[in-house]
């Protein structure tokens, strides 16, 4: 068994395990007790060598002395202690261990060579941390914690994997109704890391999603690998990343020793391989609630019912801030929905049924049942329990129970949502989760939801088709050493090879200019070939749209001013000669830039003088498909430029993409030495798209 397989197995050990150990104090006597009487049914053992018992168990004076080895154990001992642990557990072959310590690399000095022992003396063992609280598992009832928590054992349910074990533990007393199996703290991610974790719980058929609370990953070749097999295993991932701010990223840094990375490429990956991103604590909460009570939407068309016109419109607001688009009802739907309804009433979707149904039940179901007979998804309630007594209650819960009656009818998903979360009460919300009604607490959230999930089954459905091992990120070298610049015509030329359509050109001494520009036909362009300069434009070196060969001459003689100038002792030896590119459409940009976190990430957007003045891109790491580069082409505001705006013509989207294409593709062929890359502009005609410029930085070999 190789190392990665026995420690991938201790991970199942340490989440499953059928004996546990708790090494520690006296602090630890609550925790031990709270173990057992989480209605854990396996052996529970104590190690401290200076008490008989701890928390109603026999101590063992040592790891050694255990009756066998433990599949979990939780060390809540100092830093230098916990090392010593491990070498023990390591040593007996046990499972894992979750570990309580801080005072590592997170504080740099001599707590990073601790952690280099720290890693040493694991060896083969599944270890948490350091620096975190623990693990909660409520499907089978362990507790490996050293505090309270407000959990309850359930038969499924998602779990949650969080790099703060403070908000973990917050989580925990949540009154929303969130069904967790798992509770997780990842800590300073030593040994196992967040993709650990996923990788194991998208094994488990009873979890029903995997929500992340990420402060940073450390390896995103591993979490892509996870993600795409909890992709295909049908199992949700809604990440809550931290750390976007450069304040942000410089306190991730100071809290577990993570590098925030760049929040640009957490999207482009979150996007490639089907995470749902959420940007604050109760929409991570809401949208594991959601997925874990009703599953999937079929599709995202939603149906609203309110019994107020503000609850309408400020549904029908974030309806169009997530995207949503609220269907009006059919034809046959609206008549029979007036014969139903006072004269005043409007039949619009939201519905606003208005109180002249209130409280009837029976009322309620067919008109909610005549909205969901129609093309809808799923049909959303809103509804405040705002409760006076017994009247206002029972009132309250026959449009729950009519929204359920209705969507269930009709094969629909049933949402019922509240606008302030305190308003849906815990009665109402454990009612309704055995008929799979989503119980929301928050009208944005609610919305944020039901698109995100709705967005995610439709970007599954297109992930999964193809095969997993597209979606994997591979593994990119980081390069350190001394770097060049590729001259643009060897740059060119290079692109060429993968498909790029460039110019025709010569290169030539400044004296031949005239004469190269004469037998290619003008206009032309000219630049400065040799020596290499990065920033032509700033130096003085280009020249477009020269109409004649006095007027080359006249832009060649000024070069050699103008680069002079912009480093003294710089002479021009060679210039490039280009063809002039006419009845452009639009320009844009395609770049390649190397990350140490993430690889190859490739730009594409408005380009020309508009690259910063409109910051109109999109990025996709590497290695991408075709269709992916079009989906964000046409995602781009330049987009409608190049569709023909105001009767304009409109521009070769098809050639653009083989653009793209080329440039990923020449970059995926040099994934090991390139720095970056640079085309801009691309120039887009109604036949075709040429690159006029292009810059490669690459590792001096």
């Amino acid at each position: 068994m190789t190392s990665l397989t026995k420690r991938q197995n201790n991970i199942r050990r340490l989440l499953k395990p059928r004996h546990v150990c708790i090494v520690g104090g006296q602090a630890m006597a609550d925790s031990i007790a709270r173990c057992a009487d989480a209605g854990f049914p396996g052996e529970i053992w104590v190690v401290n060598p200076k008490y008989e018992t701890l928390g109603g168990r026999k101590c063992y004076a040592s790891i050694a002395d255990l009756p066998t080895a433990p599949d979990a154990t939780f060390i809540a001992v100092p830093r230098e202690a916990t090392i010593e642990i491990l070498k023990e557990l390591a040593a007996r072959d046990a499972g894992g261990a979750i570990c309580y310590a801080a005072g590592f690399a997170e504080v740099g000095g001599e707590g990073v060579e601790l952690q280099k022992k720290f890693i040493e003396a694991a060896g083969d063992l599944a270890v948490v941390g350091p620096n975190c609280y623990g693990i909660l598992n409520y499907l089978d009832g362990i507790v490996l914690w050293p505090a309270g928590h407000n959990g309850r054992k359930v038969e499924t349910g998602c779990a949650l994997v969080a790099q703060s074990g403070n908000i973990a533990l917050n989580l925990t007393y949540n009154d929303r109704s969130v069904p967790f199996a798992y509770v997780i703290t990842s800590g300073n991610q030593v040994v196992l890391n967040v993709a650990d974790f996923v990788d194991a719980l998208a094994e488990d058929p009873k979890v029903t999603a995997i929500g992340l609370y990420i402060e940073a990953i450390s390896d995103v070749a591993a979490f892509s690998r996870a993600a795409a097999k909890a992709l295909e295993n049908g199992k949700p991932l809604i990440a809550l990343k931290a750390g976007k701010s450069e304040l942000g990223s410089a306190l991730a840094m100071s809290h577990t020793s993570s590098l925030a990375g760049s929040d640009r490429m957490y999207d482009a990956l979150f996007d490639r391989l089907g995470v749902i991103r959420v940007n604050s604590v109760p929409d991570l909460l809401e949208t594991m609630k959601f997925i874990s009570i009703a599953g999937l939407p079929k599709g995202d068309s939603l149906a609203v019912f309110t019994c107020s016109g503000g609850d309408g419109l400020m549904t029908a607001d974030l309806a169009e801030d997530v995207g949503l688009t609220l269907k009006p009802h059919a034809p046959d739907q609206v008549t029979d929905l007036k014969a139903q309804l006072p004269n005043f009433a409007s039949v619009t979707n939201p519905l606003d049924y208005n109180t002249s149904l209130w409280g009837h039940e029976d009322l309620l179901t067919k008109c909610f049942g005549t909205v969901m007979r129609g093309d809808y998804d799923a049909g959303m309630l809103i509804l405040d329990y705002a409760v006076d007594g017994e009247t206002s209650l029972k009132a309250c819960n026959a449009s729950v129970n009519a929204i359920i009656a209705a969507c269930h009818e009709h094969g629909k998903m049933p949402i019922v949502t509240a606008t302030l979360p305190e308003l849906l009460p815990a009665a109402a919300r454990d009612a309704m989760a055995p008929k799979h009604a989503a119980p929301m607490q928050g009208l944005p959230e609610a919305m944020r939801a039901f698109a995100a999930t709705a967005r995610f089954a439709r970007q599954r459905a297109r992930l999964t088709a193809g095969s997993a091992e597209d979606l994997i990120m591979p593994v990119t070298p980081v390069l350190d050493g001394k770097t060049r610049i590729v001259s643009e015509r060897d740059a060119k030329q290079a692109l060429v090879a993968h498909g790029l359509a460039v110019p025709q050109s010569r290169v030539v001494a400044p004296a031949d200019a005239a004469k190269a520009a004469a037998e290619l036909g003008f206009p032309v362009v000219v630049k400065v070939a040799a020596p290499v300069i990065a920033h032509k434009t700033e130096a003085g070196a280009v020249a477009v749209n020269l109409k004649s060969a006095a007027e080359v001459e006249a832009a060649v003689a000024k070069m050699h001013q103008s680069v002079a100038a912009y480093e003294k002792g710089l002479k021009i030896e060679q210039v490039l000669v280009e063809a002039m590119v006419k009845d452009v459409v639009a320009e844009l940009i395609i770049g390649v830039k190397r990350d140490p976190q993430f690889g190859l990430a490739l730009v594409v957007g408005a380009g020309g003088i508009l690259v910063e003045m409109v910051e109109d891109s999109a990025l996709l790491l590497l290695p991408t498909s075709r269709a992916v580069v079009e989906e964000a082409i046409q995602g781009l505001k330049i987009a409608k430029l190049l569709k023909g705006y105001r009767g304009k013509a409109a521009g070769d989207i098809g050639a653009v993409v083989d653009a793209v294409m080329a440039v990923a593709s020449y970059a995926e062929a040099q994934r090991g030495d390139l720095v970056e890359l640079d085309v801009n502009p691309l120039m887009v005609l109604p036949t075709g798209a040429v690159a006029v410029d292009a810059l490669i930085i690459e590792a001096e070999k």
